[in-house]
């Protein structure tokens, strides 16, 4: 019987613990057995940054924090035969894997065999007006410009991959539970319509592909649910066997809890049908689940079922929106609320005589934001109250020049009151907004090769 992988999260987005991965290699490197640890670095956003940043330097688009990532576990990944699979290549898979040899040319590492997986990229197929036939929920008004336009691949590629040597793989666009699943497949050698087994290496990079989202982060609410030594919780690792079991655990004196809890929770998190989860490999159905703990920070996750992949592919397409302005002043103390609400009545009113074209919002941080509407309806109907209130200001329009100005009506405020106002901040910021299509799976075609 083959040997059980273990699987251990690096990062759950870009900007993630740099240092988190330190006490995961750690761990897989004593346990001795075969390893992996995954990083998951991009989202959309992530994406159409990277590629706004490689139109602007054809040597970027990758992850920005690529070197800091890997730096302090390279070595110890290598010397311990600890695959590295990412899709920290964003738009640039082939930058990164290059960035990646620089870095162990500099440390004296021996050259590691990376593998580039490419073909998510639908800008190099497909014309403007096929892209935008495929998008119903991306505006592809006049003036727009697609920023990027990219299919979610599925495992293959990256299986193949470590299949013929690869120590690193680098990805581009993937469906996140692909990070864990090629791992997954390309250890056991599973058949590519084997639908439960499939569907189970799939269930398993969910549960990894958020970090620390398992073992305690984002499930901690105190009072409600406890979760000790979060300023240092451990990622995950997950041990996989292959009789369809995994139990998900963390490295030992790190922080944080694994539970049945935490991982139900990561379990069900963005499946908008818990029944048909769909990916480019399998429908997963996690209904029949099990969970249940089997130690201390140690849960055993079994009966994920599967059926056939989707005939079609997920994309994501980002449109250039725009310039995002933003402005904010506090005021604090008696009445602070109150005068808050008066200079965001004037910055109003004087962008609507002057005839600013775009869209305008004023939150009051401290008495209404999160929940607050453009149109001001909920901020309005909440009590006065508030002693510390920050008013922000968000515009948006085309035309920089105009956003820009808006924004400097805040810092008006300084002189032309209401009273009290202080630690004004301004920032303008490009907008992307996102659409998503569902596209013939033979229009897209994924393809891998050593660096």
């Amino acid at each position: 019987m083959t040997a059980p992988l273990l699987v251990g999260g690096g990062a759950g987005f870009s900007g993630d613990r740099i240092d988190a991965p330190i006490p995961v290699v750690a761990e897989l490197a004593r346990a001795g057995r075969p390893a992996v640890i995954i990083f998951e670095t991009l989202a959309e956003r992530t994406l159409a940054l990277a590629q706004r940043a490689r139109s602007e330097n054809p040597g970027h688009g990758y992850e920005p924090q690529l070197e800091a990532i890997l730096g302090p576990i390279l070595a110890d990944c290598l010397a311990h035969r600890i695959r590295i699979v990412g899709n920290f290549g964003a738009a640039n898979p082939a930058g990164a894997a290059a960035a990646i040899q620089r870095l162990a040319a500099a440390a004296g590492l021996p050259a590691p065999r990376i593998a580039v997986v490419e073909g998510d990229d639908l800008l190099a197929v497909a014309t403007r007006a096929e892209i935008a036939g495929w998008t119903a929920d991306a505006d592809f008004g006049d003036g727009t410009t697609i920023v990027a336009a990219n299919a979610y691949l599925g495992a293959r590629e990256i299986a193949e991959a470590l299949a013929a040597g690869a120590d690193i793989v680098v990805t581009g666009r993937v469906a996140d539970p692909a990070l864990v699943l090629g791992p997954v497949m390309a250890h056991f050698g599973w058949g590519w319509d084997d639908w439960d087994r499939l569907a189970f290496g799939t269930a398993a990079g969910h549960l990894l592909e958020c970090g620390a989202q398992v073992t305690g982060g984002y499930f901690a609410d105190p009072g409600m649910k406890e979760v000790p030594g979060l300023d240092e919780v451990g990622f995950p690792i997950a041990e996989i066997s292959g009789d369809g079991t995994l139990v998900v655990t963390k490295p030992a004196g790190t922080g944080g809890l694994v539970s049945t809890a935490t991982v139900t929770e990561q379990l069900l998190y963005e499946i908008h049908d818990p029944a048909r989860y769909l990916t480019p490999d399998v429908v997963l159905d996690v209904t029949d689940m099990e969970v249940a703990a089997v130690g201390p920070d140690r849960v055993r996750v079994a009966g994920a079922r599967g059926r056939p992949r989707p005939e079609t592919l997920k994309a994501t397409v980002c449109v250039s929106g725009g310039f995002l302005g933003e402005a904010e002043i506090s005021y604090a103390g008696p009445h602070a609320a109150e005068r808050a609400r008066l200079a965001a009545r004037v910055v109003r009113d004087r962008l609507r005589t002057r005839g600013f074209p775009g869209r305008m919002r004023f939150d009051l941080i401290g008495v209404a934001s999160v929940f607050a509407d453009d149109a001001g309806t909920f901020q309005s109907a909440m009590a006065a109250g508030g002693e510390d209130v920050r008013m922000r200001l968000a515009v948006n329009h085309a035309d920089r020049d105009q956003v820009e100005r808006a924004a400097r009506e805040v810092l008006s405020l300084y002189c032309c009151g209401p009273a009290g106002g202080g630690g004004v901040r301004q920032a303008v910021t490009p907008v992307f907004h996102t659409g998503s299509a569902y596209i013939p799976r033979e229009r897209v075609r994924g393809t891998w090769r050593f660096a």
